[in-house]
């Protein structure tokens, strides 16, 4: 492992929770991601000048994020919002047993 902050967490919302397991299924099948665990959220948000107050699922995606740019794409290719967020968040510290798994997994 060359540093901690080559690991991260990478959010990424989406409208559905079948949407959501779609994609973490995807993830991790791809050794994308090592987990991606997910939960409902609300948002309000505004989008094309309207104002939005949604229920949707947000995933957070264990991952090396010197695989994002695939990573990215893969979501992209799956994801059903125009513009869909995904946002990388390094991990500054860590259990390092748990940093490795993370390696091992996303190969």
């Amino acid at each position: 492992m060359d540093s901690f902050t080559d690991y991260g967490i990478v959010l990424v919302t989406t409208g559905s929770q079948k949407e959501a397991e779609q994609i973490a299924n995807v993830l991790v099948e791809a050794n994308l991601a090592a987990c991606v665990s997910f939960r409902p959220i609300s948002s309000i948000y505004t989008w094309q000048g309207k104002v939005h107050n949604e229920q949707e699922w947000q995933l957070f995606i264990k991952t090396d994020l010197t695989r994002f740019p695939t990573l990215e794409a893969k979501i992209l290719e799956l994801h059903s919002y125009e513009v869909p967020e995904i946002i990388a968040i390094p991990i500054l510290k860590g259990h390092q047993p748990y940093l490795q798994w993370i390696a091992q997994q996303v190969s």
